[in-house]
């Protein structure tokens, strides 16, 4: 996080008690805080600030349309072979209690050469109901022809009912220029802690608005529900909000705001994408030519994510020496590699020194 970021969080704590915390001032000013939150990631994604849910994270985010589909026997979903374990086990558990089918496609092959959109739609059924995938593959660091994938789901002639097309966001939000509505994804999930560079514990979900009412709510709050004059439940908050439960930490979402600023004062979404491009072309030049190490694109990385594998050593104590050294990469485990972060701020002397202390480390 920034510094900025840092102060506002201390700023909301300090102001929230100066006003006292469940004042009707205070109401006012959680409402606004969200209020003036929601724009700010609205106009990062490119969509209206009705269609943003808060959450805590990705997987929250996630889980909102997956509990809140009237899942059928039989009703099927289609995720890919890189999605994340909690995305997985989500799935696993409402296969187990609703009897859903679940089909696993091969993306993770199609990073060099291959069509992802051929390689998900060729695993559409008439009981279709859903296709699980992520913007960028947290593990491979492919970056995924959404558009094209949501139309030919949507178009798709076999398919008996409408296909819900939901996508793990937490590694292409504050990476791609983004315009969702333009996308036709029905739900978008990420986190402000990782490309945002907010504080950890605060996310966000856009639910495509023509679907809103296909979507039930399953953590349920004063949050989400319109109330008549005695302040009994009527029903659900018309926009993204009917998906928010009750009180969270307000302090992280001034955080978040100031880093979002930050980000566009450096320069539009499409020059930090740029800049994220030629940075990790720049990385991945230098790995491929190291002896021993095999970066899983055989191509400049298509984002930040550069991830690679190092023959005759351990991953995991590689990547304990870089840590001591004040390189924060990370390990994955399918497919076994490093992975290594690249954002538009990284400087390319710290690409260098990388480089400089992986040469000593491998001799």
């Amino acid at each position: 996080m920034a510094e900025r970021s840092l102060q506002a969080i201390l700023h909301s704590h300090s102001h929230l008690q100066e006003i006292g915390p469940f004042t009707q001032s205070a109401n006012r000013w959680m409402n606004q805080e969200a209020t003036a939150t929601r724009r700010a990631i609205a106009s990062t994604l490119g969509v209206n600030p009705s269609s943003i849910t808060l959450t805590e994270n990705v997987t929250v985010g996630c889980n909102i349309p997956l509990w809140g589909i009237d899942w059928k026997p039989g009703d099927h979903v289609i995720l890919s072979d890189c999605e994340h374990p909690g995305i997985i086990a989500t799935l696993l558990e409402l296969q187990e209690r609703f009897q859903i089918e679940l089909t696993t496609c091969a993306l993770m092959e199609t990073l060099n050469q291959g069509d992802p959109v051929a390689a998900i739609t060729q695993h559409i059924r008439p009981q279709t109901r859903m296709v699980a995938i992520s913007h960028i593959l947290w593990n491979t660091g492919q970056v995924l022809p959404l558009q094209d994938i949501a139309r030919a789901c949507h178009t798709s002639a076999i398919a008996t009912q409408p296909i819900h097309v939901m996508v793990d966001a937490a590694q292409s939000v504050g990476v791609l220029p983004l315009d969702l509505g333009a996308v036709e994804v029905d739900s978008y999930a990420f986190t402000g802690h990782k490309w945002l560079c907010g504080a950890a514990g605060l996310g966000g979900l856009y639910v495509r608005p023509e679907i809103f009412e296909t979507l039930r709510p399953t953590f349920i709050g004063w949050r989400g529900v319109t109330k008549d004059a005695c302040g009994y439940p009527t029903g659900w908050e018309p926009d993204g909000k009917r998906f928010e439960v009750a009180t969270s930490n307000v302090a992280l979402t001034g955080a978040l705001r100031e880093a979002i600023a930050l980000h566009d004062e450096w320069g539009t979404a499409e020059d930090r994408y740029r800049r994220i491009c030629n940075l990790s072309k720049n990385l991945w030049q230098h790995l491929v030519e190291m002896p021993r190490i095999t970066c899983l694109r055989t191509a400049p990385p298509e984002a930040g994510l550069v991830s690679f594998q190092v023959e005759g050593v351990s991953h995991g104590k590689l990547v304990q020496a870089l840590e001591e050294k004040g390189f924060m990469l990370r390990t994955l485990l399918d497919p076994d590699c490093i992975r290594a972060c690249v954002h538009y701020f990284t400087l390319e002397s710290e690409i260098e020194e990388l480089v400089e202390v992986m040469r000593s480390l491998l001799s």
